[in-house]
Order: structure tokens, then sequence, then C-alpha cells
């Protein structure tokens, strides 16, 4: 994708992350944790115009489960029309028997996370992500036709995205989330978004996510360089400085009509499907 594409009238996937896998409703009491309220907040969001829904597992206290995951796939499925699925496979501290279980649901999702590298963002917590634990999520993930999104958290991370497609554990159009925030994360900036761009492989495809008060400006350069957005809760719980989101469609309708004023019209979820070359 590129500046050109969105002259060209490329279509915008956007994503919504629901709820992640840290904070909770003492964060942000609108947050949602149980598998009705997480399927209600992706009903609204695909009305609105999204058209990948990323899950994460909470249990009855609001803590995380990778155990709840089919319960929440199921719910949203029931709640709604044709939203993409896209499972978890993170998980800071969490062993890979836990986390391979976001691509064992039944059905399996259309796409799951996969994580490219180590992370930190806590004080004594590190995302692992080795190299085998990428390469068994990975090679699960392309026996069962499950489309990888590959999440970057920093620079040094696009060399692992390579060395996947190298080894032939991930399949064109490539489809990597260009991540930037705190920690070992990318920092948040304009000119970092335009330095992850041009570092992108041939024939793939970018998405934007940005921590914070960061979410906004940088997922609006990711409309109009080309690429596509996440917006959502996992990732942000402010709607402007001061005041917690209301929901997620507070904040997907907010890029919803930032992407309409710049004429760059939302993809249906069949229209992500032909753009990220996944058969549905």
């Amino acid at each position: 994708m590129s500046y050109q594409q969105y002259l060209d009238g490329e279509k915008l996937i956007l994503t919504v992350p629901t709820t992640g896998g840290v904070q909770g409703k003492e964060a942000n009491p609108n947050i949602p944790e149980q598998p009705d309220e997480i399927a209600e907040a992706a009903r609204e969001c695909e009305e609105l115009g999204a058209s990948i829904v990323h899950l994460h597992g909470r249990d009855e206290r609001g803590e995380r489960s990778a155990d709840r995951l089919q319960e929440i796939n199921d719910a949203v499925r029931d709640a709604c029309e044709d939203v993409v699925i896209q499972n978890t496979t993170g998980g800071t501290g969490l062993p890979l028997e836990e986390r391979i279980k976001g691509i064992r649901t039944d059905p399996v999702p259309e796409m799951a996370s996969l994580d490219m590298g180590p992370m930190n963002r806590y004080q004594h917590l590190t995302a692992e992500n080795t190299r085998y634990q990428i390469e068994t999520l990975a090679r699960e993930m392309q026996e069962e036709g499950i489309k990888p999104e590959m999440e970057v958290f920093n620079n040094g991370h696009l060399n692992e995205v390579y060395r996947l497609i190298e080894t032939g554990l991930v399949d064109e159009p490539y489809y990597i989330n260009l991540i930037f925030g705190p920690g070992t994360l990318t920092r948040p900036t304009p000119a970092n978004v335009v330095n992850m761009i041009g570092e992108l492989p041939e024939n793939s495809i970018f998405n934007v996510l940005a921590i914070g008060p960061h979410q906004l400006p940088l997922t609006t350069m990711g409309i109009v360089t080309g690429g596509h957005v996440r917006i959502g809760m996992e990732d942000n719980l402010y709607y402007r400085r001061g005041e917690p989101a209301e929901s997620n469609a507070q904040l997907v309708g907010r890029t919803a009509r930032i992407a309409d004023e710049l004429d760059r019209e939302l993809a249906t979820p069949a229209e992500a499907r032909e753009i990220l070359g996944m058969s549905g």
C-alpha cells in the first residue's frame, strides 16, 4: 500500500480491538469484558464500518482467559452479520499452550495475531515471543488457512517478518500491523510511521496501531498513506484528553467520519477478505 493507492481510492480496512488482555473496567468501566458485552460492541462497530474484530478472552472476573475465546467467538458470530474474527495468540507471560488456543476454536478463526518478537511494557513481565513460538503458531495458521496479522512492535521485528517470508511460513499478501507506543514499541512519531512503511517487504499490506493519545493522529496518517487502521479500547481508553471513551463504537465512529472526509471508503468484511487474499 502507498499514498498513490490512497489517491486511487483503495478501500480502508478498519479493525476494532474491543478489549485487551491487560486493563479492564478498573481503568474504564465502559470496556467490555464478558461475551455478551464484547459481542454487542462488535455488532455496533460492524454497523459503523468495522470489518475485523480482534478478540481477547476474559473470565467471569474480567481476568484474561484463552479458554473463553470459544464462547466469545460464538457470541460475536451470533450478534454480527459478517465480521471477520481475528483471535489473539499473544499474552505477556502466558505459555505457548495457552496462546495457541486462539487458533484452536471451532471453527478456527479466519485471522489471528502473530507477535513477531519480544516486548517490554511492564515492570516485571516480558512478552517472550521466541522464534520457536512464532514458527509454531505460524505453521499451524498456515496449515489451517488462518491469515496471520504479523504484529511488529519495533523495527527490529521487521527482520523477523522477512525471515518468516524467507522460510515460507506466511503467504502473500503479507499483512503487517505496525505498532507505536511506550516501552520497547516503536516510538510514536509521524517520522517513524513513514520510516516503518518504507521498510516493508514487497507484496505486503500494512495496518497502523497506536497506543493512547497517539491513536487518533497516527491512524489518520495510516489512512492517508494507503494503509489500514486499528481503533478501539484495547489500545486507547480515552475519546480525548481527560474524557474516557464511552464505547468502542464512539472511537470507531470518529475514525469512520475522518475516513469519509478524506474520501476513503471503508471496506466491507467481504471486501476485506478479498484485499487480504482470504477465501472467507
